[in-house]
């Protein structure tokens, strides 16, 4: 094998053909030992580092629920926006190139606390406008009461959809307009074009970006706590505030995020890895 083709990030056959722990990711090491760490903290010294395990744990599953579930909205808010951003209609295209610069433009925890705390008082004005018209629909918006985490989630969902919305139509630009020039000939439409065609081939491009945005979002999550929602930042809190015990209870807090990103992040790195174009 070649100095080039050991150097090369791609996987190639004959990289394939490697030794085993030649070709093992050693990043997967400072997982592990940030795992040991956080294991020897809660064996070794279970007053308070287990207490403040058993104390989060309810909060690392909302802080997963949140990162999943929102990620799923995200995906399909993207991939609506991305459309739009190609799109040939002037007014489509308008919508989602000012939704994604407007919402690129405000901070994320601005957005959270508007939409837990803002966004109910105009669907109450709207409720009360509606009443007389519409009494059903607006009896409904003036006693409308937001859930935390339904509330997050969209406020998550809003602010990182503009971003990968910019990742699905850079996916998009990438492939040759060759491709749909020969899909459209063979009698497909627009939309049949980039189902069939366009869209598999971007998803090998923009797969990296979406998983870095997951590792993003998976840490941003943590300003979900400013709007009541249970996660593990909030319990972190919690935590501190009856036992006054900032050092340890954040240094477990930050211990446990670092290991779930560091896991997301290889997971990302395998996934790049195995989806690249050159083998």
């Amino acid at each position: 094998m070649t100095p080039n083709a050991i150097k090369s990030a791609s996987v190639t056959p004959a990289e394939e053909a490697r030794p085993l722990w030649q070709r093992f990711d050693r990043w997967w090491l400072l997982f592990v030992g940030a795992v040991v760490i956080a294991a020897v903290l809660i064996t070794q010294e279970p007053d308070p580092y287990r207490r403040i395990f058993v104390f989060l744990q309810d909060g690392i599953r909302v802080t997963l629920s949140i990162t999943v579930v929102s990620f799923f909205f995200i995906l399909l808010a993207g991939l609506i926006g991305g459309l739009g951003r190609v799109a040939k209609n002037p007014i489509i295209n308008g919508i989602a190139s000012i939704y994604v610069e407007v919402i690129r433009g405000i901070p994320l925890l601005v957005q959270l606390l508007f939409i837990y705390y803002a966004s109910p008082i105009l669907l109450q004005d709207l409720g009360v406008r509606l009443v007389g018209i519409w009494p059903t629909f607006g009896a409904m918006l003036i006693n409308i009461k937001l859930n935390p985490f339904g509330a997050a989630v969209v406020g998550l969902t809003i602010c990182y959809g503009a971003y990968v919305s910019e990742i699905f139509r850079a996916g998009i630009e990438s492939i040759p307009k060759g491709q749909m020039e020969a899909a459209r000939s063979l009698g497909m439409n627009y939309f049949q074009a980039m189902r069939y065609v366009i869209l598999p081939q971007a998803v090998r491009v923009i797969l990296p970006p979406l998983g870095n945005e997951f590792v993003a979002l998976l840490k941003d999550s943590s300003l979900v706590s400013v709007v009541a929602v249970a996660d593990m930042t909030r319990r972190g809190r919690e935590f501190m505030a009856f036992t006054f015990m900032p050092l340890e209870t954040w240094m477990m807090v930050a211990l446990l995020y670092l290991v779930m990103t560091l896991f997301f992040a290889r997971v990302v790195a395998y996934i790049e890895r195995e989806t690249s174009f050159v083998r």
